[in-house]
């Protein structure tokens, strides 16, 4: 038993600590129930051991230190000293219930089930998954132990005879816990979990980011000692009860910003670290604000004020950068963080400094917006699109945007004014006509930036358009769009996915269906009846299934050689565009109303655009027409005819950035996500700051709009790096 003794002063340290921040209870009380679930779960592990020969025992132990940063109640750490009990043990939830009680047996339930959680790269299990963030949103203090649980074991994973293993445990925890983490604010926890990933996905750049860090060691602390004794110098007999301290970027950080700015060493780091001056209440944190503006230059477009206008999870700061700090570092940056005592207190522990000790959990945590959207994530939602879903809605950045009555929404970025429509009420979606950002006419799929002021118009004959579901954002956006959908007849679907691929074979230049649907008469080798062949379109009208799957089973299974088949299928488009009656399609819609401008009616509409006034009255014009020398070109809307042989357009575009080696880089990512082609690319340096940067692009001309989207997104992208930019269109 001697084996125990050093576990059980472990223990010994985790009550003290415990009466120490819990004034509330009796030291007795404390220590006869820490006790009492260290025993029984001594008792239940006994004869397991760990990796590291440790009697199994010591993680728990472990686990339940790191928990106590959190200052949890005394359920919690019950819970977590028993957390794996039901999972490896014999004993059950129901001895654990008749001993501890119901909160203790629901938290230790709760663990049983993110143990089953598992991640296997692209392929993970989803229904798992959906138990975590159920508990996860049922009650956090399972996922405060859950996140200590995962510490501890990665901080003992070198133990891990499997090299193989090590990996998969570290992309689980980088991919699915840290993020989690991160997005309670519990920063302490996330930073440790991303350093332990870093030693087991890319030692050699861990122990490369740790040496420079140590070779610069000196004179960093006195750089920082010197801005210290300066901020001093201008806060003494203006501010009172004020601490000034600093925090370097973890490990981890800084092996992410390297790689992004393709930079080998910390020392070319602006933001290798930040002052943090704290403060006694809200007016000094203005006061200190102005003190140092006043003594040194802000740069530009480097101010947050989170104070005025919380991040989504709460956190409270000013955030500022200076310059001129220092006579001898006068170019290197220092960013300030100015917040009170209670403000740091928060953005340490954040979610977890709710904890009430005389009520079993705090409501004011059940009342946060976004852990009670996690239930709606949960329900009625298609496996594949899960994980996406988590990415996008709960770890991306997020940003806010305003309603007509000045009401905040916070939505995932990227996300279109349609996703704003269905976070305000489902029925604006139901009957969205247009909208209006920042009293402009606006795209239904263009993302919307931070401040934005949002106004849906609704046409109450409008229905939903399930062809919109491409560029929808949000997980609950798409659920409703195919919530609607389910609730059609099957009839509409079937004919809905006839039409969907015969654009996508009509596209491809094949053959579209006859009224037996031959196409779909064998597939993958197995003949298909008439009623199969409409089930398999039905499939693809209730977005069951994707186009391009369907489609390419067809190709493969009737032997189809695409490229011979383009010049035959070309005859009979062509018969096509003489008999067909032909739609105006206006922003991708086929069904839209429209006029014609008198004066552009009886030409050729084969370069064509629409624009809608103030009225919503949409009008189709040739785009060369004088009257639209002078309206808002906000107002314009791509639209081209139906059959209509699109011919490409070509642009010269022109930027002059500051010089920067990742500029390239991303700038060439944002053509990407928008589907624009580059045919070339010239850089030149100019003068060592800025680059001359010159793109051939390539749209087709029903879509010469985008080219303004483009510069838009530039310009907000790189508002403070873009110094200049033109744009001509190359003519044949």
């Amino acid at each position: 038993m001697t084996q125990y003794t050093k576990i059980d002063k472990k223990v010994d340290g985790i009550i003290k600590n415990v009466k120490g921040y819990m004034k509330n209870l009796s030291p007795d009380f404390i220590d006869v129930e820490i006790r009492k679930a260290y025993i029984f779960a001594k008792e239940a592990h006994e004869w397991q051991y760990r990796k590291s020969w440790d009697p199994y025992i010591i993680h728990p132990v472990e686990a339940t230190k790191i928990l106590l940063s959190l200052k949890p109640d005394i359920y919690t750490i019950q819970s977590c000293l028993l957390h794996d009990v039901i999972e490896d043990t014999p004993r059950t939830a129901e001895d654990i219930q008749e001993i501890f009680g119901d909160e203790v047996a629901f938290l230790c339930l709760g663990m049983e089930k993110l143990s089953k959680v598992r991640y296997k790269w692209e392929q993970r299990e989803v229904w798992s998954l959906r138990k975590m963030f159920i508990a996860m949103a049922e009650d956090l203090r399972v996922v405060f132990i859950k996140l200590s649980d995962r510490l501890h074991n990665m901080r003992t994973l070198k133990f891990h005879p499997k090299p193989e293993k090590r990996e998969k445990i570290a992309l689980e925890t980088i991919n699915i816990f840290s993020p989690i983490a991160d997005r309670l604010g519990l920063y302490n926890f996330k930073n440790e979990l991303d350093q332990e990933c870093l030693k087991i996905l890319d030692i050699k750049n861990y122990k490369k980011i740790k040496k420079q860090l140590k070779e610069m060691e000196d004179s960093r602390e006195s750089f920082l000692k010197n801005v210290r004794v300066e901020i001093k110098k201008i806060l003494d007999g203006e501010v009172q009860d004020y601490e000034i301290d600093y925090r370097v970027k973890s490990i981890y950080s800084i092996h992410k910003k390297l790689t992004k700015k393709w930079i080998d060493h910390i020392e070319d780091l602006h933001d290798l670290f930040w002052i943090r001056v704290i403060v006694k209440d809200l007016s000094d944190c203005y006061r200190v604000l102005w003190l140092i503006h006043n003594k040194w230059s802000p740069l530009p477009y480097r101010f947050k004020d989170y104070i005025a206008l919380p991040k989504p999870n709460g956190y409270k700061s000013i955030h500022t950068t200076v310059i001129w700090l220092l006579k001898e570092h006068r170019k290197q940056p220092t960013e300030i963080q100015i917040k009170t005592y209670k403000m740091k207190e928060y953005s340490d522990i954040w979610v977890a400094a709710h904890f009430e000790y005389k009520e079993k959990w705090s409501s004011i945590v059940k009342d946060i917006d976004w852990i009670k959207e996690l239930k709606d994530l949960t329900q009625n939602i298609v496996d594949s699109d899960f994980i996406w879903s988590l990415k996008i809605d709960m770890f991306k950045n997020r940003i806010f945007v305003f309603t007509p009555k000045w009401d905040l929404i916070n939505l995932p970025h990227g996300s279109t004014p349609v996703d704003f429509a269905y976070y305000v009420h489902t029925e604006l979606w139901n009957h969205i006509s247009m909208a209006k950002v920042n009293d402009k006419i606006y795209p239904l799929d263009k993302e919307l930036h931070n401040w934005d002021f949002v106004d849906i118009i609704i046409d109450k004959n409008k229905i939903p358009s399930p062809f919109r579901i491409s560029f929808l954002k949000t997980v609950k956006a798409k659920n409703s769009v195919k919530s609607y959908l389910k609730k059609e007849d099957k009839e509409l679907h079937r004919e809905r996915g006839k039409d969907i691929m015969n654009k996508y074979l009509d596209k491809l230049w094949l053959w579209v269906f006859d009224k037996d649907l031959s196409l779909l008469k064998v597939i993958d080798g197995k003949k298909y009846s008439t009623e199969n062949r409409w089930t398999l379109l039905e499939e693809v009208g209730s977005f069951n299934i994707t186009p391009s799957i369907l489609l390419k089973r067809i190709i493969k299974s009737n032997k189809i050689d695409v490229k011979w088949s383009e010049a035959k299928a070309l005859d009979s488009a062509k018969k096509k565009k003489n008999t067909h009656k032909r739609k105006v399609i206006i922003w991708w819609e086929a069904n839209l109303k429209y006029t014609y401008c008198q004066c552009c009616k009886k030409q050729t509409l084969d370069a064509i655009v629409s624009h809608i006034n103030s009225k919503w009255i949409l009008t189709v014009h040739k785009r060369d027409c004088k009257i639209l020398r002078d309206v808002n070109k906000e107002r314009l809307l791509p639209t081209y005819v139906e059959w209509y042989e699109s011919q490409s357009l070509e642009f010269s575009i022109n930027f002059v950035l500051k010089n920067k080696i990742w500029m390239l880089k991303s700038l060439t990512e944002i053509l990407f996500s928008m589907d624009i082609n580059i045919e070339e690319i010239i850089s030149k340096k100019i003068w060592n700051l800025n680059t001359w940067l010159s793109l051939k692009l390539v749209i087709p001309d029903y879509d010469y709009l985008i080219i303004d989207r483009l510069i838009d997104r530039v310009k907000l992208y790189y508002w403070d790096d873009l110094v200049s930019h033109s744009l001509e269109k190359i003519m044949h």
